[in-house]
């Protein structure tokens, strides 16, 4: 059973990000508010659930959360800005959609930009740890995966059906045989299996 929040003095929102180590599409970041009493078993980390169990459990947090939020940030602001500032934006983003405003953040990993002036604590692996963060994978990774279905049928040479813009085999050599796309990231190394940066 996860956590369900890091403090209880103050209204906390967890925070997660999707879609950092692909080569195509925006990075998705959602922000999630529970209420005190929340607890569900099958809330984890996002990667650790099969599609079936994301999709149920989307539904259950989007009905069952104080409030939530989803944003995006696009790949040619990615190949502006970098991934990783990116990331924190989409978070940004995200926050500033909720209505209820948080007094503490807690964000999966171990870097954040602080946003404005709420205090915030990063915690490394928090997706599999507390609820709020885990709920904020679930919609960023379903978000995601949904926004990249939708691309496929525009691009259905990459296989984004399968692989939602990850670096598989089929999708770099897709990429080496057709080119990218508008919305392909061009400061991603294609042929680098680490996928560092220029």
């Amino acid at each position: 059973m996860l956590l369900k929040s890091y403090q209880d003095l103050v209204v906390e929102a967890g925070c997660d990000e999707a879609g950092r180590g692909c080569l195509a599409g925006p990075v998705f970041a959602a922000a999630v508010i529970f209420p005190d009493n929340i607890e569900h078993d099958l809330i984890n980390d996002s990667k650790k659930l099969t599609q079936k169990n994301r999709e149920y459990l989307k539904c259950w947090i989007e009905d069952h959360a104080l409030d939530f939020a989803i944003a995006q940030v696009e790949a040619d602001e990615i190949d502006r800005i970098n991934i990783h500032k990116a990331s924190y934006l989409a978070m940004h983003k995200a926050l500033d959609q909720l209505n209820l405003r948080p007094e503490h953040l807690i964000i999966d990993g171990n870097k954040f930009i602080p946003y404005h002036q709420v205090k915030h604590t990063c915690i490394v692996k928090g997706d599999a740890k507390y609820l709020s963060i885990a709920a904020a994978s679930i919609l960023a990774k379903t978000s995601r995966d949904e926004y990249m279905l939708k691309m496929h049928e525009e691009f259905p040479l990459y296989g984004w059906n399968e692989n939602k813009g990850y670096p598989t085999v089929k999708h770099r050599n897709a990429i080496l045989t057709y080119g990218t796309t508008p919305i392909h990231r061009r400061s991603f190394k294609i042929t680098n299996p680490q996928l560092n940066l220029f």
